[in-house]
């Protein structure tokens, strides 16, 4: 993997947006990864390399105010506008006029919001458990924990955390559960550890002041070819929201991964192979 960054702007200045780089240094069309709300782009490292493997490059950023890239001085510019510019300035970096985009909750409304728009350069897009509809319960399920900001005396600590906060991503090896963990904790002053992201991000997420998400006209706009992965246990996803994706808008082909929730870690061959599959179709 190769380490490199974009500047973007935002009302408050230039900001960094980091991002790993995996396979050829050129391609007609690069995948690009992007993860969910508090996590960051080394959750695509299995799949990345996977890519790369059989010949693609792959661009996994971490979005502002998560892992390598910069924090915003002013918080509320953290959104899908912000997202989304950024996101731009890495395809222009990337030198693309197509794109396969994978997104994974977050990730993946970034890519519906791209793949809706007129002229679109998102060729295939992976949607890793979200859709058009949100229910409000999963909803305030993550705003009880996004914008935490625990510290952890050690990294046995940050992983019993990680445990408790991921536990729909499924059953997962010790070896994985200790990845995560590391690749989702920076070291802090106190000798200790803290999560790899700025906790102002969770200041839009206030119990009790949220409602559904219906983003279904979006998803109408969809024509590119559409993968769906869904957790079989996911309250984000739910499986009626599933079916109606594979009857309306680009009528996405829906794969159920058994054992987890929101969302499918995308850490085992399983929940990779169709991606890399799917992704090669043509």
């Amino acid at each position: 993997m190769r380490r490199a960054s974009v500047s973007s702007l935002s009302a408050a200045g230039f900001h960094r947006t980091a991002y790993g780089e995996w396979g050829p240094a050129r391609a007609a069309r690069p995948v690009v990864c992007v993860h969910g709300l508090t996590r960051n782009g080394r959750d695509f490292d299995a799949l990345a390399a996977r890519l790369a493997e059989a010949g693609r490059r792959v661009a996994c950023p971490d979005m502002v105010g998560r892992g390598a890239s910069d924090r915003l001085a002013q918080p509320t510019g953290y959104g899908y506008p912000q997202y989304l510019a950024d996101m731009t300035v890495l395809l222009a970096r990337l030198d693309c006029a197509e794109v396969d985009w994978v997104g994974t909750s977050m990730g993946g409304l970034m890519g519906m919001m791209m793949a809706a728009q007129p002229g679109s350069p998102i060729r295939r897009l992976v949607i890793n458990d979200v859709g058009p509809f949100i229910p409000r319960a999963a909803m305030e399920r993550l705003a009880a924990y996004v914008g935490a900001d625990p510290h952890f005396p050690d990294l046995a600590a940050a992983e019993a955390y990680c445990r408790k906060v991921h536990a729909p991503f499924g059953e997962l090896s010790d070896a994985q559960w200790r990845y995560l963990t590391e690749t989702s904790v920076r070291p802090d002053e106190d000798g200790g550890y803290r999560l790899g992201y700025d906790p102002a991000i969770g200041e839009t997420f206030k119990p009790g002041e949220m409602d559904d998400v219906d983003l279904w006209p979006l998803w109408d706009r969809i024509a590119c070819p559409t993968l769906v992965l869904r957790g079989a246990e996911s309250d984000l996803l739910l499986a009626e929201t599933a079916q109606e994706m594979a009857l309306r808008g680009p009528k996405a082909e829906v794969i159920q991964v058994p054992g987890c929730g929101h969302a499918p870690a995308l850490l085992d061959e399983s929940q990779t192979d169709p991606i890399l599959a799917w992704l090669s179709a043509d």
